[in-house]
Protein backbone atom coordinates (compact mmCIF):
# COMPACT_ATOMS: atom_id res chain seq x y z
CA UNK A 1 0.00 0.00 0.00
CA UNK A 2 1.12 3.67 -0.44
CA UNK A 3 1.71 5.44 2.49
CA UNK A 4 -0.14 8.98 2.11
CA UNK A 5 0.58 12.09 3.98
CA UNK A 6 -2.40 14.53 5.07
CA UNK A 7 -1.73 17.62 6.21
CA UNK A 8 -4.55 20.15 7.14
CA UNK A 9 -4.62 23.35 9.14
CA UNK A 10 -5.46 26.58 8.29
CA UNK A 11 -1.97 27.46 6.94
CA UNK A 12 -2.47 31.38 8.69
CA UNK A 13 -0.03 31.54 6.74
CA UNK A 14 1.86 28.80 5.76
CA UNK A 15 5.37 29.14 7.10
CA UNK A 16 9.24 27.25 7.05
CA UNK A 17 8.14 25.53 10.28
CA UNK A 18 5.08 23.73 8.78
CA UNK A 19 7.40 22.69 5.59
CA UNK A 20 10.41 21.41 7.28
CA UNK A 21 8.46 19.06 9.84
CA UNK A 22 6.20 17.88 7.25
CA UNK A 23 8.83 16.98 4.93
CA UNK A 24 10.81 15.19 7.51
CA UNK A 25 7.87 13.15 8.39
CA UNK A 26 7.10 12.31 4.72
CA UNK A 27 10.78 11.34 4.48
CA UNK A 28 10.82 9.01 7.47
CA UNK A 29 7.50 7.62 6.70
CA UNK A 30 8.57 6.78 3.40
CA UNK A 31 5.41 8.48 2.26
CA UNK A 32 4.15 8.29 -1.86
CA UNK A 33 2.60 11.27 -1.53
CA UNK A 34 2.11 14.14 0.81
CA UNK A 35 -1.07 16.58 0.55
CA UNK A 36 -1.62 20.24 2.24
CA UNK A 37 -5.03 20.99 2.81
CA UNK A 38 -6.04 24.19 3.98
CA UNK A 39 -8.93 24.66 6.10
CA UNK A 40 -12.16 27.30 5.28
CA UNK A 41 -13.29 27.11 8.94
CA UNK A 42 -11.97 25.23 11.12
CA UNK A 43 -14.69 24.57 13.87
CA UNK A 44 -12.18 26.04 16.97
CA UNK A 45 -11.45 29.12 15.05
CA UNK A 46 -13.50 31.92 14.60
CA UNK A 47 -14.15 33.04 10.87
CA UNK A 48 -13.42 36.54 11.04
CA UNK A 49 -9.89 35.67 11.99
CA UNK A 50 -8.82 34.24 8.79
CA UNK A 51 -8.00 35.73 5.42
CA UNK A 52 -10.19 34.15 2.62
CA UNK A 53 -9.85 30.65 1.81
CA UNK A 54 -8.73 31.46 -1.91
CA UNK A 55 -5.39 33.56 -0.28
CA UNK A 56 -4.53 30.66 2.36
CA UNK A 57 -4.63 28.37 -0.46
CA UNK A 58 -2.59 30.47 -2.76
CA UNK A 59 -0.04 30.77 -0.47
CA UNK A 60 0.39 27.05 0.40
CA UNK A 61 1.20 26.55 -3.70
CA UNK A 62 3.17 29.67 -3.40
CA UNK A 63 5.39 27.70 -0.63
CA UNK A 64 5.25 24.70 -2.72
CA UNK A 65 5.73 25.19 -6.32
CA UNK A 66 7.86 23.49 -7.78
CA UNK A 67 8.28 21.09 -5.22
CA UNK A 68 7.12 17.66 -6.53
CA UNK A 69 7.15 16.47 -3.20
CA UNK A 70 3.83 18.49 -2.34
CA UNK A 71 0.70 18.58 -3.61
CA UNK A 72 -1.97 21.20 -2.15
CA UNK A 73 -5.90 20.42 -1.72
CA UNK A 74 -8.77 22.87 -2.11
CA UNK A 75 -11.19 20.41 -0.94
CA UNK A 76 -11.88 21.01 2.44
CA UNK A 77 -12.32 25.09 1.13
CA UNK A 78 -15.04 24.06 -1.43
CA UNK A 79 -16.90 22.55 1.25
CA UNK A 80 -19.87 24.05 3.36
CA UNK A 81 -19.54 24.09 6.82
CA UNK A 82 -17.43 23.60 9.34
CA UNK A 83 -14.40 21.12 8.64
CA UNK A 84 -13.95 17.92 10.57
CA UNK A 85 -10.80 16.17 10.21
CA UNK A 86 -12.73 12.73 9.74
CA UNK A 87 -14.95 13.90 7.12
CA UNK A 88 -11.54 14.89 5.59
CA UNK A 89 -10.17 11.25 5.48
CA UNK A 90 -13.04 9.83 4.40
CA UNK A 91 -13.11 12.04 1.19
CA UNK A 92 -9.68 11.16 0.47
CA UNK A 93 -10.25 7.15 1.59
CA UNK A 94 -12.63 6.97 -1.03
CA UNK A 95 -10.85 8.91 -3.64
CA UNK A 96 -7.61 7.25 -3.36
CA UNK A 97 -9.06 3.81 -3.12
CA UNK A 98 -7.97 0.71 -0.52
CA UNK A 99 -4.37 1.30 -2.43
CA UNK A 100 -3.86 4.26 0.01
CA UNK A 101 -2.74 3.95 3.20
CA UNK A 102 -3.63 7.18 4.67
CA UNK A 103 -1.64 9.14 7.40
CA UNK A 104 -3.04 12.55 9.24
CA UNK A 105 0.42 14.69 10.41
CA UNK A 106 -0.69 16.85 13.98
CA UNK A 107 1.41 18.16 16.32
CA UNK A 108 2.37 17.19 19.56
CA UNK A 109 0.21 20.05 21.34
CA UNK A 110 -2.89 18.72 19.07
CA UNK A 111 -2.34 14.98 20.45
CA UNK A 112 -3.27 16.24 23.97
CA UNK A 113 -6.31 17.82 22.58
CA UNK A 114 -7.15 14.77 19.97
CA UNK A 115 -9.82 13.79 22.58
CA UNK A 116 -12.01 16.97 21.69
CA UNK A 117 -11.94 15.92 17.96
CA UNK A 118 -15.47 15.00 16.29
CA UNK A 119 -15.25 11.69 16.78
CA UNK A 120 -11.96 11.36 17.68
CA UNK A 121 -11.91 7.35 18.11
CA UNK A 122 -13.95 6.93 14.69
CA UNK A 123 -10.80 9.29 12.97
CA UNK A 124 -7.86 6.56 15.08
CA UNK A 125 -9.50 3.95 12.93
CA UNK A 126 -9.74 5.58 9.58
CA UNK A 127 -6.37 6.73 9.51
CA UNK A 128 -2.57 6.49 11.59
CA UNK A 129 -2.57 9.75 13.38
CA UNK A 130 1.20 10.93 13.29
CA UNK A 131 2.56 12.90 15.69
CA UNK A 132 5.19 15.24 15.16
CA UNK A 133 7.20 16.30 17.99
CA UNK A 134 7.03 20.13 18.97
CA UNK A 135 8.89 22.20 21.47
CA UNK A 136 7.61 22.51 25.11
CA UNK A 137 5.11 19.43 24.72
CA UNK A 138 5.52 16.07 25.58
CA UNK A 139 3.56 12.87 24.62
CA UNK A 140 0.33 12.38 26.82
CA UNK A 141 0.84 9.86 29.38
CA UNK A 142 -1.09 6.20 28.29
CA UNK A 143 -3.28 6.30 31.18
CA UNK A 144 -4.24 9.90 29.82
CA UNK A 145 -5.34 9.12 26.19
CA UNK A 146 -7.09 5.65 27.46
CA UNK A 147 -9.52 7.26 29.16
CA UNK A 148 -10.84 8.70 25.81
CA UNK A 149 -9.48 5.83 23.74
CA UNK A 150 -9.58 2.10 23.97
CA UNK A 151 -6.29 1.04 25.36
CA UNK A 152 -5.21 -0.31 21.75
CA UNK A 153 -6.21 2.77 20.31
CA UNK A 154 -3.51 5.10 22.75
CA UNK A 155 -1.11 2.41 21.68
CA UNK A 156 -1.67 3.26 18.11
CA UNK A 157 -1.89 7.03 18.93
CA UNK A 158 1.91 6.83 21.08
CA UNK A 159 3.70 4.34 18.10
CA UNK A 160 3.10 7.16 15.34
CA UNK A 161 4.60 9.91 17.76
CA UNK A 162 7.62 10.73 14.94
CA UNK A 163 11.12 13.05 15.94
CA UNK A 164 10.98 15.61 13.85
CA UNK A 165 13.27 18.85 13.27
CA UNK A 166 11.85 21.18 16.41
CA UNK A 167 11.05 24.51 15.05
CA UNK A 168 9.63 27.05 16.86
CA UNK A 169 8.02 29.68 14.53
CA UNK A 170 4.75 30.41 15.02
CA UNK A 171 1.53 31.60 12.60
CA UNK A 172 0.86 33.63 15.37
CA UNK A 173 4.03 35.19 15.48
CA UNK A 174 4.07 35.90 12.38
CA UNK A 175 0.55 37.64 11.95
CA UNK A 176 1.68 40.01 14.78
CA UNK A 177 4.96 40.81 12.97
CA UNK A 178 2.80 41.42 9.91
CA UNK A 179 0.65 43.71 11.57
CA UNK A 180 3.29 45.51 13.50
CA UNK A 181 4.88 46.10 10.14
CA UNK A 182 8.13 43.94 11.27
CA UNK A 183 9.91 41.30 8.46
CA UNK A 184 8.85 38.53 8.57
CA UNK A 185 11.63 37.23 6.11
CA UNK A 186 13.21 34.02 6.54
CA UNK A 187 10.09 32.70 8.67
CA UNK A 188 8.04 32.17 5.91
CA UNK A 189 8.76 30.98 1.90
CA UNK A 190 9.78 34.79 -0.13
CA UNK A 191 6.97 34.29 -2.65
CA UNK A 192 4.47 33.67 0.60
CA UNK A 193 6.16 37.04 2.00
CA UNK A 194 5.47 38.80 -1.44
CA UNK A 195 1.94 37.74 -1.34
CA UNK A 196 1.29 39.20 2.31
CA UNK A 197 2.66 42.35 1.59
CA UNK A 198 0.59 42.67 -2.14
CA UNK A 199 -2.21 41.38 -0.79
CA UNK A 200 -1.95 43.12 2.54
CA UNK A 201 -2.65 40.80 4.70
CA UNK A 202 -2.85 40.87 8.80
CA UNK A 203 -2.53 44.65 8.78
CA UNK A 204 -4.07 46.44 11.61
CA UNK A 205 -4.91 43.48 13.83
Amino acid sequence: MDRILLFGGSFNPIHHGHLIVCRAVAERLACARTLLIPSARPPHKPEHALPAAADRVAMCRLATEGDAAFEVSDWETRQSGPNFTLHTVEHFAGELGPGAALHWLIGMDSLHELAAWYRAAELVEACTIVTAARPGFDPPARSVLSRCFTPAQADKLLAHVVDSPRIDIASTDIRSRASAGLSIRYLVPEAVRQYIAERGLYRGG
